[in-house]
């Protein structure tokens, strides 16, 4: 029998499918909240694994696309993106994302977040990023990351 995804998970793999990616999404048997956890189950290697994380730049919603190896240097990273840089409340990563923190989606959300993703994803030639759930994973590379978020290229460290 064929498990069906959860519907915020549907959600993203229908906005995967129209801006070009296969939208094929794996649900793993346990939650991977972390980059550690999902680096784990896929046996892959932490810094391909693609950290969903939203930010407030000055009071404005932004999402980084890090690498599970990277930690957001938030000053620094502020500074390049010409304001002050915030780890943005739970509540309010539910509501521009329409995903549950632990499972934040590079795509697929009620709203169009202006998204950096860190240059440091460019090293590995697979990369994996949450599809909506926590339980939830999709394949992609950096190239096509940047394609399906309309992202800018930046380091975060």
């Amino acid at each position: 029998m064929r498990r069906s995804l959860p519907p915020v998970a549907s959600k993203v793999s229908d906005t995967l499918i129209a801006r070009g990616h296969h939208g094929v999404i794996l649900t793993q048997p346990q939650p991977t909240h972390t980059a550690a956890d999902a680096a784990q189950a896929l046996g892959v290697d932490i810094g391909a694994i693609t950290k969903s994380l939203v930010f407030l730049l000055d009071d404005d919603p932004v999402l980084l696309l890090v690498s599970g190896a990277h930690t957001v240097h938030l000053e620094r990273t502020g500074e390049r993106l010409e304001g002050a840089l915030t780890r943005a409340p739970a509540a309010m990563v539910r509501q521009v994302t329409g995903q549950p923190v632990g499972g934040v989606a590079p795509v697929g959300h009620p709203i169009n977040l202006p998204t950096f993703i860190d240059n440091a994803l460019a090293s590995h030639t697979e990369l994996w990023a949450a599809g909506g759930h926590p339980n939830t994973v999709f394949r992609t590379t950096f190239g096509e990351l940047i394609r399906i978020t309309a992202g800018l290229a930046i380091d975060v460290d």
